[in-house]
């Protein structure tokens, strides 16, 4: 195909079958379906119409929270501290008599509705290495709840059977200096239902190991909205744990689900978001993660201005923002997503969907694991080692999971991918089956606007030739940058990918699949000529001749076309080429 940056036109006698992908409709994007059920979780949706029990500086709350009836709102002193282990217990609640535990202070001294908190309202101006609050002023607005035991886990512990609670305008917090702690807000056995945190400062301390802020195992309808939650980290080499998040769950033999996680700035140093991971029964399913700031502090980078690591001086690990183990139907759409680097066994990737069947010793525990139907649009990911890894990858001992399929990825930015400064792979996309059955299919990658790091690959793509071939994958409408390796082996003389050359790699390495309507910048080269590309792309010869309104290398530029850009209207479904920037904007306004 002709185009601005080169006016050669290539010509393949035999074509692959390629069976186009299927398109959008009913409740999917794409092959993905979509949430079944969303939760909701306003005020409207949360009434507590019965009587208001105060609790003063100093007082029970653990009589309060035994003592409230349904419909009670519970008010924590706002400026007080308490201190221990709180056990919301189960009671006999309904979805028109919620139980509230709430700071005093009134309303118009927290954020409004729908808007986000921050450690502001905790009276802290200001974290290092965070973005600004933007405070006006900062006031103790908050009632503060800490565990400050060594060891263990807290401060929040629900009972089996809890349900309908909104914890809302709370710092909940851990001592500094007292060790490894787990889970801040956990269910101790059995199951719960119905729980919302709203407008909370959730977070652990500087130094120390702390686990997870809330772990979604054993809950149904739960959800963390407009909340703070920093400062979760494992040491590498001394600490206590491997793994932290903001938030965790998909490690049950519950039938968990229906979780939305929507309006907050989330940060743990390995991945803010994990569902999976350990042993389960079942999967989580009916997850809504929208409009969230996935964010690492430089400073937690060896070597970088303002350094902070582990009390043994170590830095903490880092992984990822958002990975997907063990989850089904899952929307992530409107987060923001920023700063990850690899060096701690991963390679940088800012997402990773990788079903797996974990190892415990000699055996393996999750063989029902499956990470199915993920919806991935409107998003922005930048300052990463990698892009988004899709892979089914065995577990230590052999095992494989149940599957890894149906993923639509469309209308995201992915920029300032940086193999060297964030110590990754540099690639724009993973995809990779290594199980010798369920192999990875149903991909979609549509209207995407990415840049590799221009010494790395587009995709790192990988089968053994062993193995069934992937198929239904597709990438098409896309603007992709410049790439030393563009579709590329992930290793070894028997991979599909061994060809190291697109058109045959994909044709090998897929039994159905598309790449059309691309603009591949800068790789018309005597290597890479149009003639080793599947038919129907573009190949500008630099990013100037795809004329963004301001390119900006590659790094927090402003991607849509200008109005004489030769990609205008230029897709197979009449659109511009790339991601459609003003619907990433809007689906983005107000997340920093």
């Amino acid at each position: 195909m002709t185009d601005a940056g080169n006016t050669t036109t290539s010509k393949v006698l035999s074509l692959p079958v390629i069976v186009p992908p299927p398109s959008s409709g009913g409740n999917f994007d794409g092959p993905a379906e979509l949430p079944r059920v969303y939760m909701q979780t306003s005020l409207a949706n949360t009434p507590a119409p019965g009587t208001t029990i105060q609790v003063s500086a100093g007082g029970n709350f653990q009589n309060a929270l035994n003592s409230a009836s349904c419909g009670d709102t519970i008010e924590l002193a706002a400026g007080a501290t308490f201190s221990g282990v709180f056990t919301l217990p189960a009671k006999v609640c309904d979805d028109l008599h919620w139980i509230i535990v709430r700071t005093s202070a009134p309303d118009s001294s927290l954020p409004p509705e729908g808007s986000r908190m921050t450690p502001c309202y905790g009276g802290v101006s200001s974290l290092p290495g965070r973005p600004s609050f933007n405070c006006s002023s900062s006031t103790k607005a908050l009632a503060k709840v800490i565990y400050s035991q060594i060891a263990g886990s807290g401060p929040f512990k629900l009972a089996a059977g809890a349900n309908h609670y909104r914890l809302l305008g709370l710092e909940i917090a851990r001592a500094a200096g007292t060790g490894f702690i787990g889970p801040l807000i956990s269910v101790t056995s059995g199951t719960v239902n119905h729980i919302v945190l709203d407008r909370v400062w959730l977070h652990g301390s500087p130094q120390d190991d702390t686990q997870t802020g809330m772990n979604f195992g054993g809950m149904t309808y739960a959800a963390v909205i407009d909340s703070y939650v920093d400062d979760f980290h494992c040491t590498s080499v001394t600490g206590s744990c491997t793994d932290a998040h903001a938030v965790s769950g998909g490690n049950s033999s519950s039938n968990d689900g229906v979780f939305k996680i929507t309006g907050n700035f989330l940060e743990a140093s390995t991945e803010a978001i994990l569902f999976g991971g350990g042993g389960a029964t079942t999967t989580p399913t009916d997850i809504e993660v929208r409009q969230n700031h996935f964010f690492k502090p430089l400073t937690w980078k060896l070597g970088q201005p303002g350094f902070v690591g582990g009390t043994s001086g170590n830095p903490f690990m880092v992984k990822n923002h958002l990975e997907l183990k063990n989850a089904q139907r899952v929307l992530i759409e409107g987060n923001i997503f920023e700063n990850t680097w690899g060096g701690f066994s991963q390679n940088g990737y800012s997402i990773l969907l990788t079903p797996k069947n974990q190892a415990s010793g000699t055996t393996n525990i999750c063989p029902i694991c499956k990470v199915t139907d993920v919806t991935i649009r409107f998003n922005s990911l930048s300052h990463a080692g990698a892009g988004i890894s899709m892979a089914n990858v065995p577990s230590d001992n052999g095992g494989i999971a149940t599957a890894g399929e149906r993923y639509s990825i469309h209308d995201d930015v992915l920029d300032d991918i940086n193999s060297s400064f964030y110590n990754g792979s540099g690639s724009l996309f993973q995809v990779l089956s290594a199980w010798p059955t369920n192999v990875l299919n149903s991909i979609s990658i549509n209207h995407v606007t990415g840049f590799s790091d221009p010494k790395s690959r587009i995709i790192g793509l990988g089968n053994a030739s062993s193995n069934p071939q992937m198929y239904g994958f597709y990438l098409k409408n896309s603007i992709i940058g410049q790439a030393l390796y563009p579709i590329w082996s992930t290793g070894g003389t028997t991979n599909c990918a061994y060809y190291d050359v697109p058109l045959p790699s994909l044709t090998a390495c897929f039994a159905t699949w598309g790449f059309s309507y691309n603009a591949i910048i800068g790789t018309s080269s005597v290597n890479y000529p149009p003639s080793k590309w599947p038919v129907t792309n573009y190949f500008p010869s630099s990013p100037t001749s795809v004329q963004f309104v301001n390119y900006n290398n590659g790094n927090g530029g402003d991607y849509t076309l200008l109005s004489g850009s030769p990609y205008n209207n230029a897709g197979s479904d009449g659109k511009d080429l790339g991601a459609d920037i003003s619907a990433i904007q809007s689906a983005t306004a107000g997340v920093y």
